[in-house]
C-alpha cells in the first residue's frame, strides 16, 4: 500500500492528523506512507517513525521567488510527487490548496470530505465521505478517513512524537534548578485567544515566589511581548527561576523542553496541542473556540473557560474580549496549584 497525506498546516492540525499516520503503519506495517507539508510544521514530521517521505509544499518558496525560479521549483515538486504512484490519497486539509495536490497526485483512490471552508475542493475527489460533523473533534473526524483505504479506527491514539535526548539534556542544563518547571505560552494566532498580559505577569510572580520554576515560549516575532510581561513581574534576575525561551526553540528543541516540563499554561495555539500529544500536563485558556472542536485532545478535563454568554463566537478579533479579558488570574492560580499538587 502506498499512501500521500495531505495536510499543509497549521501546528494543531498537523497534530491532530498524526494518528492517521500511525494508525496506517501499526495495521500496515510494510506500507509506503509519504506526506505534503508546508515549511512551518516541516521539522515535525522529518524523520517521523510512520513516514517514508515528507514533501514540502513549495508554497513558500514561491511567494519569495520569481519568474524562472519559480518554474524550476514547481516543476522539480510536481516530479517529486509524480515519482511515487499511490494507491490512495488522504486530503485531510479540505481547501483548494491541497485539493491541487491531491490532483496532481494520480492516486487510484482520491478520499477526503464535502463541505467545509471551501466546497469546491472536493472536485478531484472519487471516493469523497459525506460532510462532517463540525461539533466531532477534529481528531476524530480525520480517523474517519482510514475507512475508505479499507483500514479501521485504533483504538489507542498514538501520534508517534519522539524527543532527542541529545537536546534533551541540552535543555535540562539550560533549565536547570530547584522546584517544578513550569511553561507559559502567552500568543495565538488570534488576537481574541489572548489572555492580558498583565495576567500572565500576575501569575507568573506568584508561581515564582513559591518556588516554581517559569519559562515563557514563543517565536522571535513574541520576544518582546514576553519580554513585557516579565519586567512587569519584577522578578530579580532573569534566569534565576525564570527564562524567555522566546526564539530559541524549533519544533525539536520545543519537544525536549516540553519533556521536562511539569506543566504547561497555554492559550488554544498549536503548542498547546503538541504538549497534549505529548501527554505534558497542561491547562489550556479558551475564549472564542469550542474544546470539544479543537481542544487539547485527552486533556480536555483540564480546559480553563469564562462562561460568558457571547462564547464560543470563532471571531479572530474583538473589541472588548470579555471571555479571554475577564478571565480571572486566581481561577488559573487554583488551577495549578491542583496540577502541580502544590
Amino acid at each position: 500500500m502506498k499512501v500521500l497525506i495531505v495536510k499543509l498546516s497549521a501546528l494543531g492540525d498537523i497534530i491532530h492528523s498524526l494518528p492517521v499516520a500511525m494508525a496506517i503503519r501499526r495495521q500496515v506495517p510494510e506500507a509506503r506512507i509519504d506526506w505534503i507539508v508546508e515549511a512551518p510544521s516541516y521539522d515535525l514530521l522529518h524523520g517521523h517513525k510512520a513516514l517514508n517521505r515528507v514533501l514540502l509544499s513549495p508554497r513558500h518558496a514561491l511567494s519569495a521567488a520569481s519568474g524562472r525560479k519559480n518554474f524550476s521549483l514547481l516543476a522539480n515538486f510536481i516530479r517529486e510527487l509524480g515519482s511515487v504512484r499511490y494507491d490512495a490519497v488522504l486530503d485531510l486539509q479540505g481547501l483548494m490548496k491541497s485539493s491541487l495536490f491531491v490532483l496532481l497526485s494520480r492516486a487510484r483512490i482520491k478520499t477526503g470530505f464535502r463541505g467545509g471552508k471551501e466546497p469546491l475542493s472536493v472536485l478531484p475527489l472519487n471516493l469523497p465521505l459525506p460532510a462532517y460533523d463540525i461539533e466531532r473533534h477534529a481528531l476524530e473526524r480525520y480517523l474517519d478517513l482510514l475507512q475508505p483505504v479499507g483500514l479501521r479506527k485504533p483504538e489507542q491514539i498514538e501520534y508517534g512524537l519522539e524527543t532527542d535526548m541529545t537536546l534533551q539534556a541540552r535543555w535540562r542544563q539550560r533549565l536547570q534548578g530547584p522546584g517544578p518547571l513550569l511553561i507559559m505560552h502567552p500568543m495565538a494566532k488570534w488576537k481574541s485567544k489572548l489572555w492580558p498580559e498583565e495576567s500572565w505577569a500576575w501569575l507568573a510572580a506568584r508561581l515564582l515566589r513559591k518556588g516554581v520554576r517559569v519559562a515563557f515560549s514563543g517565536t522571535k516575532e513574541d520576544k518582546a511581548v514576553n519580554a513585557r510581561i516579565i519586567a512587569r513581574i519584577g522578578w530579580e534576575q532573569e534566569g534565576s527561576g525564570l527564562f524567555n525561551l522566546s526564539g530559541l526553540t524549533d519544533l525539536q528543541d520545543l519537544m525536549a523542553v516540553l519533556s521536562l516540563t511539569d506543566l504547561i499554561i497555554s492559550t488554544d495555539t498549536g503548542v498547546m496541542h503538541l504538549a497534549a500529544a505529548m501527554d505534558v500536563p497542561l491547562l489550556a485558556l479558551f475564549g472564542p473556540t469550542a474544546p470539544n472542536r479543537t481542544g487539547p485532545y485527552g486533556q480536555l478535563e483540564h480546559v480553563i473557560i469564562n462562561r460568558v454568554e457571547c462564547r464560543p463566537c470563532f471571531r479572530r478579533s474583538c473589541s472588548y474580549a470579555k471571555c479571554m479579558g475577564e478571565l480571572k488570574p486566581e481561577t488559573v492560580l487554583r488551577a495549578c496549584w491542583e496540577r502541580l499538587s502544590l
